[in-house]
Order: C-alpha cells, then sequence, then structure tokens
C-alpha cells in the first residue's frame, strides 16, 4: 500500500459487500466518484468499514464546518434531543430563535435582517426566488454559467454547471437568462478586466432581449463552486450591486457553499464589501445536520404575509442547535483559522504549482481553494482525465478529494483543519500527482 494507514485493498471486503447492499435499493442518480464506506470521523480524519484511515478534504461537500463529531455540536445534539425532536415551525422555541438572533448578528445586508429556516441549500435557494418575486412583483431572473443552486426544478433553473443536471427534466423555470461567470484564467472577452467585460455584457442584454424592469433579481454565487471554484475578479461584485441598484433588481447571494467562515471571512461577499438583499445559506451551517436559511433584509422579508411561504421541518430543534453550535464555534476562532492555514495551504499548492507543469493555477480564499490541471500547451486545454485520476489516486493513497468545473481538484477540509494535517495531505497529493501522470 503506498500509505501507513491504509491497510486493505479498496475498497476493502466490508465496504464491497455494503455497495452491493446499496445497488439493490438505493437510487443510481447518486453521483458517487469513488468507493468510500464510511464508520466514523473525529475532526479531519475519518475512517472506512475496513479500519482504513483517511483525511477528510472534501468534508461532506464543504458541510462539516467543524469537522466530524465536533464535541461542542453533539453535545448541542444531544441535549436538544432529549427535549423533544419536533414541533413544526408554526410554533416558537428556543433553539430557533436563537438561531435566528445569531444570523442577524453575522448577516453581511448592512442592514437589520430576518430568516427563512429550510432544510437544505436548495430550499434555500428556492425561498430566496419566491421573495424576490413576491416583493418586486417582477417575472424575470439573470443566473450565471457555471452556478450550481440546487436540483429542485426552481434552483434547477439557474444550475448550469453540468448540462447533467439539467438532462431530462425541461422545461424548467421561464424567464431565467444566464451570462458568463467572469474567469481570469480563461478569460471569454477580450481584454484584462472580464468583470467589467461581463457587466458590459448584462447591460446589452438589458437593451436588446431583457427589460430591466422585468427582472426581479440576479443570482450568483459570490464564488462559484461547482462551476470551478472561481474567485470573481476584484470590482466584478461591486459593480454587479450598482448595476442592480441602478435598475432597482435584487441581488441574491448563494453562499450555500462558500459561507459560515469557508473563505476565511463568514461570508464569501465579505472580501469585497458587497452587500446583498437576500442571501441562501445552508451545507456549512449545520456541521453536517440538514438545515438551510433564507437571510434577507428585514424591510423585504417583512413583506411576506402569513401563509406565503413556510415549512414542516423549517426550525427543527435538533437541527437548530447543531446550528448555533456551529455559528458559535466559527465565530469562536474556526474562521480565523480558515484564514490562517488556507494561507499555508494555498503557499504550499503555489510551491508544488513550481513543480508540476500540469498545474495550470491555484486559485481560492481560506480554505476554499482550486488547483486547476491542463494539458501540457499554450491553449491551457483542461486536463479532465488527470484531474480524475488525480482523486481517485490521493482516495488510494487516503485522501478525499473532489473535483469541480472541467478540471479543477478543490480543497475544502474542515475548518479545524491544522496546519500539521496539511502538509500531511500535500505528501499524499503529490504522490497522487506522480501516480496519475504516470498512469497516462
Amino acid at each position: 500500500m503506498s500509505h501507513p494507514h491504509i491497510h486493505t485493498e479498496l475498497p476493502g471486503p466490508k465496504a464491497r459487500a455494503m455497495i452491493a447492499r446499496d445497488a439493490a435499493v438505493i437510487s443510481p442518480s447518486y453521483p458517487r466518484d469513488y468507493p468510500f464506506v464510511m464508520s466514523h470521523g473525529r475532526g479531519t480524519e475519518v475512517w472506512d468499514v475496513d479500519g482504513n484511515r483517511f483525511l477528510d478534504f472534501m468534508a461532506g461537500i464543504a458541510v462539516c464546518a467543524t469537522g466530524h463529531a465536533h464535541p461542542a455540536v453533539v453535545k448541542a445534539v444531544q441535549g436538544a434531543a432529549e427535549k423533544f425532536l419536533h414541533i413544526s415551525s408554526d410554533y416558537w422555541h428556543e433553539e430557533m430563535v436563537g438561531l435566528g438572533e445569531r444570523l442577524a448578528a453575522v448577516a453581511p445586508m448592512g442592514e437589520p435582517a430576518m430568516s427563512f429556516i429550510c432544510q437544505s441549500g436548495t430550499e434555500a435557494v428556492e425561498g430566496a426566488l419566491k421573495l424576490a418575486r413576491y416583493v418586486t412583483g417582477r417575472p424575470r431572473f439573470i443566473g450565471f454559467l457555471g452556478g450550481f443552486h440546487g436540483r429542485t426544478m426552481g434552483s434547477l433553473s439557474f444550475t448550469s454547471s453540468k448540462y447533467t443536471q439539467q438532462k431530462g427534466f425541461a422545461t424548467t423555470l421561464a424567464g431565467v437568462t444566464h451570462v458568463p461567470y467572469p474567469n481570469p484564467y480563461r478569460p471569454l472577452f477580450a481584454g484584462d478586466d472580464q468583470g467589467e467585460a461581463v457587466l458590459e455584457y448584462i447591460r446589452m442584454l438589458f437593451q436588446r432581449s431583457v427589460p430591466p424592469s422585468e427582472v426581479a433579481a440576479m443570482l450568483i454565487e459570490p464564488m462559484q463552486g461547482e462551476g470551478g471554484y472561481l474567485t470573481p475578479p476584484d470590482g466584478f461584485l461591486a459593480g454587479l450591486r450598482a448595476l442592480c441598484d441602478e435598475h432597482g433588481i435584487l441581488l441574491i447571494f448563494d453562499e450555500v457553499q462558500s459561507g459560515i467562515g469557508r473563505t476565511g471571512r463568514m461570508f464569501a461577499s465579505e472580501h469585497w464589501g458587497v452587500q446583498p438583499d437576500i442571501m441562501s445559506l445552508a451545507k456549512g451551517l449545520g456541521s453536517g445536520l440538514p438545515i438551510g436559511a433564507v437571510v434577507a433584509k428585514r424591510r423585504l422579508m417583512q413583506q411576506w404575509k402569513r401563509g406565503a411561504h413556510g415549512n414542516t421541518y423549517g426550525g427543527n430543534p435538533v437541527t437548530c442547535a447543531a446550528a448555533n453550535a456551529t455559528l458559535d464555534l466559527v465565530r469562536g476562532g474556526l474562521v480565523d483559522n480558515a484564514a490562517r492555514v488556507g494561507g499555508h495551504f494555498i503557499a504550499r499548492l503555489r510551491e508544488l504549482q513550481r513543480d508540476y507543469p500540469c498545474i495550470g493555477d491555484v486559485r481560492g480564499k481560506g480554505l476554499w481553494i482550486g488547483m486547476e490541471l491542463v494539458e501540457d500547451d499554450a491553449k491551457k486545454t483542461p486536463a479532465a482525465a488527470l484531474c480524475d485520476a488525480v482523486v481517485t489516486r490521493a482516495f488510494h493513497n487516503g485522501l478525499l478529494l473532489l473535483s469541480c468545473g472541467t478540471s479543477t481538484v478543490r480543497f475544502m477540509p474542515p475548518l479545524t483543519v491544522t496546519v500539521a494535517e496539511v502538509d500531511e495531505a500535500m505528501a499524499m497529493l503529490r504522490t497522487s500527482l506522480d501516480q496519475a501522470l504516470a498512469g497516462r
């Protein structure tokens, strides 16, 4: 074995048995990338059912913000579960009100905020879209190519990171127009300022085919996730904010993946000081328990009338307890750890880049990091097969990773990750790169 903590072939015998059981009873639509069958985890470490130990640098797709089974989160969940497991969102309880207070305290709107609590990122996006239509009375939206916002029919209308998610489900929500997301590494437009070029493209649409007076909102990830872990050029989000203000359009930030300390700030938008009107949250908010939130300026959400929007499980006491503990931990030091350790991680990856011409770009903030792999040519041709091979080899070497975009390896470990764990992961990554390149 190429790593001392891997004791069996992968998958091992117990893992293979469980995968076989799964194939008979679970939908094949789940996009499983490699055969990892989890037994338990602590912090950044996880073990499979055959006793093999891995470093988890994908954290349940950026969900396990406080690591696996953080004692403070487990204690909060246990305490809430001992009292009651459910009382519908038609009523009140401490955990739900406390979560609303915590979210209002950190909301980046620059004015008082309110929240609607739900169960997932896609539901948070749906709620944000419904609120935007409700308060503006407008039917249209602007989305961004490469974005991922969920798989329910409203959010799916905006999802465009891969056609796979849309294939077979036409027709989705009408009135959604997609525009490019600025990518300085792979520019679509002439000139150095890709952000301004995209803004100019939107202005052209407003003149020719999309009446801005009919646009309720623009929905964008302030840092794009599934599309390639892209960081927008400076000035772009501020320009988008100004364009929305000019036409009375609401600005919705989807911070489902980038929020809750992931980028070294509580929210990614704070790196540029741009304030949204509405924001969708989920993933890292509950440290693994299913929870989401629509956070909006109070003056907007107050316009919802009784019964205009609701759900059964929103504000569930156990998930809210997990979210409250998570926010306390993130605000209590984990966001600072993400910035510090993330800076070390990015520096180590850029050192690696000097040794491997196939690493075309290293980008990100905090513990939101993308490493784009390319062919050895002047065109920056995406190396999709190499990317898949690196992720697979990393699994066999004891490191859990995921890809995004066309050929980007993304790194999103728990916000509790240490410098020592990053350095251990870097050794596994170097070995995985060597093996993937040798196997071409």
